[in-house]
């Protein structure tokens, strides 16, 4: 059953399903519920219960902390939640980060669970599918799922950083990668250093 934590607009334009799978980075998802609380967008969170876990080692943060960074709350396993159904409108989703179990799955139509559900339906219905992919090195099975999840329609966006912002901490280069993941659905936060071309040195006389 899911849980309402705030109110915001209730503009279905404006909705946007944030997954949270078991693989290693977190803070990605921590830090974009973050990023989009002061914003109109209305965030659908979903944990996985192997982020459960990695949210424990990773961050000194409690679930429920995470919880209630986002407007509703949707258990995994509740696969008959709003956000399973082709009706429920939302510009997409992000799953940050993204394991290669759920990257597999969502590439293969298994739809184990609410974060799988959530992201096939959002692909049949050609909304916007970002996966934050966290895995390296990668094997010949890994390639051919992101070449199917991107057949299918998703972005396979790894959360490689951007030096050439010269980031000066950590978050920096968090608030980066998830600037770039929101221009994909036409959000600009202002987290993004844009790329104004090499600049050329004066020629000396």
């Amino acid at each position: 059953m899911q849980k309402t934590k705030n109110k915001k607009s209730g503009d279905p334009t404006k909705r946007l399903i944030v997954g949270i799978s078991g693989a290693s980075g977190a803070i990605y998802g921590i830090r974009l519920l973050e990023l989009l609380r002061e914003t109109e967008i209305e965030t659908h969170v979903i944990i996985s219960r192997a982020a459960q876990m990695t949210i424990a080692t990773e961050t000194d943060l409690k679930v429920a902390d995470i919880e209630a960074l986002a407007d509703v709350v949707h258990p995994n396993q509740d696969v008959g939640a709003a956000c399973s159904s082709g009706s429920f409108q939302n510009l997409g989703m992000v799953i940050a980060p993204c394991s290669v179990k759920t990257l597999s799955e969502i590439a293969s139509g298994v739809t184990a669970n609410l974060i799988s559900r959530a992201a096939d339906v959002a692909l049949k219905e050609r909304r916007r599918v970002v996966l934050m992919l966290r895995e390296t090195p990668l094997h010949l099975g890994h390639i051919r799922s992101m070449a199917a999840v991107t057949e299918a329609g998703a972005i396979v966006y790894p959360p490689v950083p951007a030096f050439y912002a010269k980031p000066q901490s950590l978050e920096d280069m968090v608030d980066h990668s998830l600037g770039r993941v929101l221009d994909l659905f036409d959000i600009n936060l202002g987290t993004v250093r844009r790329w104004s071309g090499l600049k050329k040195k004066a020629k000396a006389d």
